[in-house]
């Protein structure tokens, strides 16, 4: 460990040398290296770890200051003869583009002030050592707002760098007044779609992502500790609170071809409702449901998808939050989107949209040939995030989000000290925004305030980490808590951002910026087309359903558009064929009925009547009422012809209807109809039907045939008659008497 009483002998002298005053960025700034080649020792695993801080804020000029940590030997080898320095700078930056240069240790950047202290003990392998600096801000020279640069380094004996660590001193006089900075953070709660279908789960793991220490358990978790804090809005996904009900009760579960029941799980369950109760109070947006692709629906011609997804994200997100949402904000996948996906959202609804810092850059930011985004010109200050856009559908309001706090919100802690070195970092990158603004103490001190930072007109920082982040709790509950009670900073929600006026107006920008790169990291040309052949067989099951508000398959295709899907199309393939599947199975289920479909149909005479029977055999109630029409057509017209009819046919869930179709026969003969179901704007709707029809000859050769049987018929009876009558005459009439017989010889 360092010996502190060395150290502050040597700070002492350290602080009375002219270096100790070093600006970073000059050339007395530059840390003192040998020219040599590294030693092994600097080819070693060596890790800087901070263990402390503090404090986050310093009032005081005398108030006590302490850096430590420890020194980690991850190495084979046993390290020795290592130098410990820390390095300072008396002058605050002026810039946060200072502070960059020096995080990533760009040479002439770095403070140029510095104490030694010889570290005498060896490090073994897989050991670790102390050290520690303590100091006050008088002793280093600070006296006014502002941050100033800390680096401890980690040197070998031929004084060449093996480890640093980078971090920042925030000090602000206890007299001195700054300009407050209205902050806006908003916290996003989406995951990726589990359902296929409303029925059908294809990924299994919601419930263990929501138990606590897990993602969607963290998150709540937040919710929950931060539901008092101010200025944090939150994005939510209608389609995780919906999955979360769904997997909550008895649901299907498809793996690996298999479809079987599952009872509901408690945890899901269990966390919807804590993450209501947590949420009853601040601000909340939604975004469209499953959080579609947008761009790539604007592409690839499925444009009224997104409405569709706006208007079903508020529903849904009203019924399981209980409570009133806004979606007139949206928060386009990576905060990238051009005119077209933004016509898109205006036309549906959106009035504000959160964007990415590049999709929006300053107009003073240069384009590359290819049409990629080039270095942008350095801003003097970081500019208002309020910005104007125009669409189609009238105005819209940007709010470009800080890259630097955005990705510090949303840093990976779980390395050991990350979380410190994160919130450090956090709290001066805020402080020197509020910096930007006041005028220099020094232009101050002419009119005899010397020391006071002058407060400037506000403006607004948005705070936005990664879509799908996975946070430490702690790390965020902390942060967003020191940040509302910051001096500098003014805790404000999404729904009270104004544009800044005076000098702090929202700075100049260039126009919408998207590249073939972010064309590129769109759901592609292949998937998307697999998607619109769905949706228009999807389309059809809506289309003859009475209840038009009802599309049973509107949610589905929402969740396969979902952005989860960029870059992992192969991972939703399952998810496409369960939709088709079901879409399939749902048309078949209204059709063309009759164990006779196979059975010849007869048609004697001229004309007749075929009947034709469809069932509808959904399961539901009058939200599963269908109107269909039925087209038939004559595959011989010359021998048979299709009289007009109704075709328009309403059958309730369980039941079937016939419609007798009238057909005229010009002779006999046998032949086919073609029977077809379509929707009422006539699109076919299942699979045609052929019936097979057999005429049984010409009505006026029946006619003959009957009529000389009748004749015939008429003249048998005729001659009958006049049989009858005959006899009775001869019968009328008597024969004379016959004389009898004179016996021979008796003659006189």
């Amino acid at each position: 460990m360092i010996r502190k009483a060395t150290l502050l002998a040597v700070l002492t002298a350290t602080l009375l040398s002219p270096a100790a005053v070093a600006l970073p960025g000059t050339a007395s700034a530059q840390v003192n290296t040998a020219s040599a080649g590294p030693s092994t020792a600097s080819r070693q695993t060596v890790r800087l770890v901070p263990d402390e801080l503090g404090p986050d804020l310093i009032r005081e000029p005398d108030a006590k200051i302490r850096i430590s940590g420890s020194l980690i030997n991850n190495g084979k080898e046993v390290l020795s003869n290592l130098y410990v320095r820390m390095s300072y700078a008396g002058r605050p930056f002026t810039q946060r583009a200072q502070m960059s240069a020096y995080l990533s240790g760009q040479p002439g950047s770095q403070p140029g002030s510095w104490l030694v202290e010889n570290y005498q003990q060896p490090i073994a392998p897989s050991g670790k050592a102390a050290w520690e600096f303590a100091f006050t801000p008088q002793e280093l020279g600070i006296s006014r707002f502002g941050v100033y640069p800390v680096m401890v380094q980690v040197l070998d004996s031929l004084r060449q760098e093996v480890a640093a660590l980078r971090t920042f001193i925030t000090y602000l006089p206890r007299d001195a007044t700054v300009p407050r900075t209205r902050l806006a953070v908003v916290l996003p709660i989406v995951d990726q779609p589990r359902r296929a279908d409303d029925a059908t789960f294809v990924d299994g793991g919601l419930p263990a992502a929501m138990a606590s220490g897990k993602r969607l358990g963290n998150l709540l978790k937040i919710a929950q500790d931060t539901s008092s804090v101010k200025g944090i809005t939150w994005v939510v996904d209608p389609a995780l609170l919906d999955d979360a009900r769904a997997a909550g009760a008895t649901h299907w579960s498809r793996t690996k071809g298999k479809t079987e029941r599952r009872p509901g799980d408690p945890a899901a369950t269990r966390w919807l409702d804590d993450l209501k109760t947590a949420l009853a109070d601040p601000p909340v947006v939604v975004t469209p449901y499953a959080d579609p692709d947008v761009t790539a629906l604007a592409h690839n011609g499925l444009d009224d998808v997104t409405a569709t997804g706006v208007e079903t994200g508020g529903r849904t997100a009203r019924e399981l939050l209980g409570r009133e949402v806004r979606t007139d904000v949206a928060w386009p996948v990576g905060g990238m989107i051009d005119y077209d996906g933004l016509d898109l959202l205006a036309t549906s609804g959106v009035g504000t949209v959160l964007l990415n810092s590049t999709n929006l850059p300053l107009a003073a930011a240069t384009t590359a040939p290819d049409g990629t985004t080039g270095v942008p010109v350095t801003p003097p200050a970081t500019p208002d995030a309020v910005a104007p856009l125009s669409s189609v559908g009238g105005p819209v309001r940007a709010l470009v989000a800080d890259p630097v706090l955005s990705e510090t919100l949303g840093a990976a802690t779980s390395a050991p000290g990350a979380a410190l070195q994160s919130r450090r970092r956090f709290i001066a990158e805020t402080a020197m925004i509020s910096a930007e603004s006041a005028v220099d103490p020094g232009t101050a001190a002419a009119t005899g305030t010397t020391g006071t930072a002058a407060a400037a007109p506000a403006k607004t920082v948005l705070v936005v980490p990664p879509r799908r982040w996975s946070p430490d709790p702690a790390y965020v509950t902390d942060l967003v808590e020191t940040a509302a009670s910051l001096p500098w900073l003014t805790p404000t929600t999404l729904d009270s951002v104004k544009p800044a006026k005076g000098p702090a107006a929202p700075a100049a920008r260039a126009d919408l910026t998207y590249t073939p790169q972010d064309r590129g990291n769109e759901l592609g040309k292949t998937y998307m087309g697999g998607i619109r052949r769905v949706g228009a067989r999807a389309d059809l099951t809506a289309a003859i359903t009475k209840v038009q508000d009802v599309d049973p398959f509107d949610r589905a295709l929402l969740r396969l558009s979902s952005s989860a899907w960029r870059g992992r199309t192969d991972d939703a393939a399952p998810y496409v064929e369960r939709v088709r599947e079901t879409i399939d199975t749902w048309i078949a289920k209204v059709a063309i009925t009759g164990n006779e479909l196979s059975q010849i149909r007869t048609l004697a005479g001229q004309d007749g009547e075929v009947p034709i029977s469809v069932r509808n055999d959904l399961e539901g109630g009058d939200d599963k009422i269908v109107r269909v029409r039925v087209k038939v057509t004559s595959g011989d017209r010359k021998l048979l012809k299709i009289e007009p009819y109704d075709d328009l046919m309403e059958i309730h869930a369980g039941r079937a209807e016939t419609i007798r179709v009238p057909m005229t026969a010009s002779g006999s003969g046998q032949t086919t109809v073609t029977v077809q179901l379509t929707t009422e704007d006539e699109r076919k709707y299942g699979q045609r039907v052929r019936l097979t029809v057999r005429t049984t000859g010409y009505t006026g050769i029946a006619l003959v045939i009957v009529g000389a049987a009748l004749v015939v018929m008429l003249a048998a009876v005729v001659m009958r008659i006049l049989r009858r009558r005959g006899a009775r005459r001869a019968a009328a009439v008597k024969p004379p008497a016959r004389q009898p017989a004179v016996p021979a010889g008796n003659e006189s």
